[in-house]
């Protein structure tokens, strides 16, 4: 699920006038998926809050640049994403970013009937997640980004090549492969 599809429509009028209630809404709507995002692309927590807050302060000097209200959300991870890959750099990583053995950003799913997962289903959840995060984090930093968006974010293709900043053809191109590439990762090694 995107962002957007809340309910309540976005105080992005207000923020762009200069109301301090305005960013703070948005800030509170925006903070957690940008930082999911963040995580994931760096494998470092203070970068990603980093990102974060480096995101929102040049959104708060660039609204007048938004042309359409309602892409407020892919107008900020895309700024976002241009953060994740000036860190990235900083760090002198060039195809890959850093590699971690576990991912500790919890994911959680909350049953509909709110009940106490199982402690064994909990386990193998948890080594499942970590073994997606560890073969994620193998792909290019590319790939990586648009699984994460696509899959994660719930962002549609276009949205991701605004995100991005690539033609929608290198987004469904970089898709593909990504896709293929992570299915030969979780392919069991032949003997």
């Amino acid at each position: 699920m995107t962002v957007e599809a809340d309910d309540e429509p976005l105080p992005v009028p207000a923020a762009r006038a200069g109301d301090p209630a305005a960013w703070d809404v948005l800030f509170r709507r925006h903070q957690l998926p940008l930082y999911a995002y963040a995580r994931e692309l760096l494998r470092d927590d203070q970068a990603a809050l980093d990102v974060v807050q480096e995101t929102f302060l040049n959104a708060v000097r660039h609204i007048a640049s938004l042309r359409d209200d309602a892409r407020f959300g892919s107008w900020l991870f895309g700024i976002a994403h241009q953060k994740c890959q000036q860190h990235g750099r900083r760090r002198g990583r060039e195809a890959r970013w850093l590699v971690t053995d576990s991912p500790d950003l919890a994911r959680e799913d909350v049953s509909a009937a709110s009940e106490e997962p199982d402690p064994r289903e909990w386990l193998v959840r948890r080594e499942q997640e970590a073994e997606f995060f560890r073969h994620l984090a193998e792909l290019p930093e590319a790939h990586r980004a648009v699984l994460l968006l696509r899959f994660v974010d719930d962002f549609p293709l276009e949205e991701i090549a605004v995100i991005t900043g690539v033609p929608l053809g290198t987004v469904k191109s970089r898709l593909h492969h990504a896709k293929n590439a992570f299915r030969r990762l979780l392919e069991p090694a032949s003997p």
